[in-house]
């Protein structure tokens, strides 16, 4: 009887982050309403997001995600 070699299974490296699930778009933001802004941790990387749809830049340090949501909300 033949039998094929096993492969090790392939391990994906723990900073590696998930791949997001399925997306809506997000839903447009009108004038009368505030831009509401979060800041979204992925591995050793933080983001800011925006209710419009706005992303900032992966950061690893928490208080300049916040200042580029800051700086969004104000601006926006």
């Amino acid at each position: 009887m033949h039998q094929e070699a096993v492969h090790p299974a392939r391990r994906t490296p723990a900073c590696a982050a998930p791949p997001p699930g399925p997306r809506l778009p997000p839903e447009p933001v009108t004038a009368a309403q505030d831009h509401a802004t979060t800041t979204t941790e992925r591995g050793s990387f933080c983001l800011a997001r925006c209710s419009c749809g706005w992303s900032g830049p992966a950061r690893r340090s928490r208080d300049l995600a916040r200042t580029d949501a800051e700086r969004h909300r104000t601006t926006a």
